[in-house]
C-alpha cells in the first residue's frame, strides 16, 4: 500500500474530488474529520486549546468553537501557528491509525485529504503521489463569492491567506483542473484513479510485511519446539 496526498485550496472543489474517489471504492482519511475528533473534550488537544485561548473559544456543552476560533486566529499567524503546533501532532497519531487500519484490509493506496499538504511539510517524506485540485484564482474567487455570500475584498482576504493554487499546482505530482466543467474534472479523477490502481507501488511494502509476519511465525514456531518438551 503507498500514500496519495491530496489537498486543494478554498473554493477549489477538493470535497467534490474526494466524493467521485469514494465513489470509486477508494480509501479516503478526512484530516478535517481527525481534527474535529482530537479537540473534542477530554482530549489532550482540547486541553490545551482552552488553556492557550481561554474558555471564550467554549460553547456551552463544553465543545471548540470553531468560528470563534477561526476569528481569532484569522490574520494572526502567531496564533495560527500556536493553534497548529497543539492540534498537528494529534492529528497525525490518528491519521496513522487510519492508514494502517487500510493497510490490514489489503487496498493499494490510501488518499490522505491534507489541507496543509504543502505548507507545513512535516507528511509530504510519507506521500508517494500529491494531488493538488486547482482551478484558476478568478473562478476560485467567484466561487467563494457565490459559495459564502461575501464581498470580493473578503473572499481575496481568505484566498490570500493561503498557499496560492498556482504554487501548489507546481509542486504536486498531480493536477486535477477544476476550473471548467465538472464532466472534466469527473474524468480526470477516474484516470488517475485507474493509474494509481494500475501502480505496482504497493507491493514492495506489503510484501516486506507478509515477510516479517512469516518471520515472527518461524521464530515462534522454533521457540515452542524449543521450550515444549517433547511427549
Amino acid at each position: 500500500m503507498f500514500l496519495v496526498g491530496l489537498t486543494g485550496g478554498i473554493a477549489s472543489g477538493k470535497s467534490s474530488v474526494i466524493q467521485v474517489f469514494q465513489q470509486l471504492g477508494c480509501a479516503v482519511i478526512d484530516v478535517d474529520v481527525i481534527a474535529r475528533h482530537v479537540v473534542q473534550p477530554g482530549y489532550p488537544a482540547h486541553r490545551r486549546i482552552v488553556q492557550a485561548f481561554g474558555t471564550e473559544v467554549l460553547l456551552e456543552n463544553g465543545d471548540i468553537d470553531r468560528k470563534v476560533l477561526g476569528d481569532l486566529i484569522f490574520n494572526q499567524p502567531d496564533r495560527r501557528q500556536l493553534l497548529n503546533s497543539i492540534t498537528h501532532p494529534e492529528i497525525r497519531k490518528e491519521m496513522m491509525k487510519e492508514t494502517f487500519k487500510y493497510f490490514l484490509r489489503g487496498y493499494r493506496y490510501v488518499i490522505l485529504d491534507i489541507p496543509l499538504l504543502f505548507e507545513t511539510k512535516k507528511l509530504l517524506k510519507y506521500m508517494k503521489h500529491t494531488v493538488v485540485v486547482y482551478c484558476d484564482r478568478d473562478t476560485q474567487l467567484a466561487r467563494l463569492m457565490k459559495r459564502n455570500s461575501l464581498k470580493r475584498e473578503d473572499a481575496e482576504a481568505r484566498v490570500n491567506a493561503q498557499l496560492p493554487l498556482k504554487d501548489k499546482a507546481r509542486m504536486a505530482n498531480h493536477v486535477l483542473d477544476n476550473s471548467g466543467e465538472w464532466s472534466l474534472t469527473r474524468r480526470q479523477v477516474i484516470l488517475l484513479h485507474a493509474k494509481l490502481e494500475r501502480s505496482m507501488e504497493y507491493l514492495p511494502l506489503r510484501l516486506g510485511f507478509l515477510t516479517g509476519l512469516a518471520g515472527i511465525a518461524s521464530l515462534l514456531y522454533l521457540l515452542t519446539r524449543y521450550l515444549l518438551p517433547s511427549p
